[in-house]
C-alpha cells in the first residue's frame, strides 16, 4: 500500500456522516427559530461540513445562525440567550469561544450565533466569550477560501492527526496553515504534501502570522497561545521523524 492509499483510507475511516449530521442539525431548528424571536435570518450549515474538511472525531456539523442587524441586545446577550434556549430544551451545551457545542442524536453540533452588520451582505459580528469582546467575520468568504484551495484532503488528514494528539489548534488556523504550507506543492500528492505540511508546522507555526481573509483586523494565528503553538510544533516534529504512516496517524 502506498502512502497516498493509506492516507485516503484514514480519510475514509474518519469521514463524517453528513446525512446524519445534517438531519441532527435540522431536528433542532424549531428551538433555534423560537430563540430568534423573528430576528433569525438563516440557520445554515457552515464550518467543516460546508468546506469539505470534516472528520468524525471532531465536530460533525456547524450551524451558523444569522440574526438581523436589528436584533436587540448586546452580542453577549445573543450568545447567552442561545445557551439558555438550548439548555432549557434539555441539551447539555458547552460554552466555547464563539460557539456552543451540543450533542444531538449522537452527533456533535456547534452553534455559532452572529448578528448581521447591515441589512444585507454576509459580514457578521460574533461574540468572543474568552476575551469578552467581539469579532467580525464572513462565513461565506471562509468557506469559499478553504473549499476552493484544493487542499481539503491534506486538511482532513491533519485534522485527524490534531485530534488524535489532543492538540489545541483551531480549525480555521489549521486550514490556513496547511494551505499556506502547500502553496507550491503539486495537487494529488497526498502523502508528500502531508509530510511537507508537518515539516512546515514543526518549523514555522510558532512565528507564522495568519490574517482572516474576511477581516484584516482579525489575526487568526493569535487564537493559540505560545504554549499551544509550541505543542503543535513539537508534535509535528515528532510525527515527521516517524518511520511509518501508522505511527503518524491511525
Amino acid at each position: 500500500m502506498t502512502g497516498d492509499e493509506y492516507l485516503r483510507g484514514i480519510i475514509s475511516k474518519y469521514a463524517v456522516n453528513t446525512t446524519g449530521a445534517k438531519a441532527a442539525g435540522r431536528s433542532i431548528y424549531p428551538i433555534l427559530e423560537r430563540w430568534g424571536s423573528g430576528y433569525l435570518v438563516s440557520a445554515d450549515f457552515s464550518g467543516s461540513i460546508a468546506k469539505g474538511t470534516g472528520v468524525s472525531i471532531g465536530t460533525d456539523a456547524d450551524i451558523f445562525l444569522s440574526l438581523s442587524s436589528t436584533a436587540p441586545g448586546t452580542l453577549a446577550d445573543m450568545y447567552n440567550s442561545l445557551y439558555n434556549a438550548v439548555t432549557a430544551a434539555g441539551y447539555a451545551a458547552r460554552k466555547q469561544d464563539v460557539s456552543l457545542g451540543i450533542q444531538v442524536n449522537g452527533f456533535s453540533v456547534d452553534l455559532v450565533p452572529g448578528r448581521r452588520q447591515s441589512s444585507n451582505g454576509n459580514d457578521h459580528s460574533l461574540y468572543r466569550r474568552k476575551a469578552n469582546s467581539w469579532t467580525q467575520t464572513n462565513v461565506a468568504t471562509h468557506t469559499a477560501f478553504v473549499s476552493g484551495s484544493g487542499r481539503t484532503e491534506e486538511i482532513r488528514v491533519l485534522k485527524a492527526w490534531r485530534l488524535l494528539n489532543n492538540l489545541v489548534f483551531p480549525s480555521f488556523f489549521l486550514e490556513l496553515a496547511v494551505i499556506d504550507s502547500l502553496t507550491y506543492a503539486h495537487h494529488g500528492n497526498l502523502a508528500a504534501n502531508v509530510l511537507a505540511a508537518l515539516e512546515y508546522l514543526g518549523s514555522n507555526i510558532q512565528t507564522a502570522r495568519y490574517i482572516d481573509p474576511a477581516n484584516t483586523n482579525n489575526v487568526v494565528s493569535e487564537d493559540c497561545t505560545p504554549t499551544e503553538k509550541a505543542s503543535i510544533a513539537n508534535a509535528a516534529r515528532s510525527a515527521r521523524a516517524k518511520r511509518t504512516w501508522e505511527e503518524i496517524v491511525s
